[in-house]
């Protein structure tokens, strides 16, 4: 429940940087926003949007201990070793954020028409004028690292629950241990199913229009589903 509630925090701070603006945007019809509002719209963006993925590992790790050490559990989830990694994840999001932000704030521009409902750094660095190849590198490497790594490390620890679940000799034990871990499953395949949609399909169709209708998946459903899926389950 300590990254339960984290996680429900992040998911109001990370649909508070986008939702709002959007709203006040279909109201006024005007969708003006400063260069500085831009810049610090994206830095949180990226910020929530990477805690929301390091949660989700470090929950999948609480998983693993809890079913395939459950004697250990509060020895090695213990109040302190819980702090030091959500303090990590705050550290490693935050200074990816920042690095990202500060990137883009070399690029230059000549148009500034974003073609999307928020400041995406994707987008910002498509329009660029500028030479991007350094943008362009640092976003692929820190997708890789601050992206794949996490979904390793949670395709890791399901691959030892699993194992562990099998090795159960009844039914209801089997079933029990599963339901310990289906609503954080529903929640890590709702996450990386709608991201992954989300830029597989604007890879193939390169409409920045579908690209933004597919990214509310993610921006909007995905936080939302997330509080009942777990309030449903307990």
């Amino acid at each position: 429940y300590f990254f339960l509630s984290n996680l429900s925090l992040i998911d109001i701070c990370f649909t508070s940087t986008t939702i709002p603006k959007m709203l006040v945007n279909i109201q006024t019809q005007s969708k003006a926003i400063t260069y500085a509002g831009c810049i610090s719209q994206m830095y949180f963006f990226l910020l929530f949007s990477g805690l929301d993925d390091f949660l989700l590992t470090v929950m999948a790790y609480d998983r693993l201990v809890a079913i395939c050490h459950p004697l250990h559990y509060t020895v090695i989830m213990n109040p302190w070793i819980c702090g030091l990694l959500l303090l990590v994840s705050w550290i490693t999001s935050a200074l990816d954020s920042l690095l990202q932000s500060l990137m883009a704030l070399r690029l230059s521009f000549t148009v500034f028409e974003i073609p999307h409902f928020f400041c995406e750094l994707n987008q910002m660095i498509q329009l660029a004028c500028s030479d991007t190849f350094l943008n362009d590198m640092v976003m692929y490497l820190s997708a890789l690292l601050l992206g794949g790594g996490p979904f390793v490390g949670i395709l890791y620890s399901y691959s030892k629950i699993i194992s562990s679940i099998c090795a159960i000799p009844s039914a209801q034990g089997k079933y029990k241990a599963f339901s310990t871990c289906a609503s954080h499953l529903s929640v890590v395949s709702l996450f990386y199913g709608t991201v992954l949609g989300v830029y597989l399909s604007s890879a193939s169709t390169h409409g920045s229009q579908s690209s933004a209708t597919a990214s509310v998946m993610y921006t909007v459903v995905t936080p939302m589903l997330n509080p009942m899926i777990y309030t449903f389950r307990n």
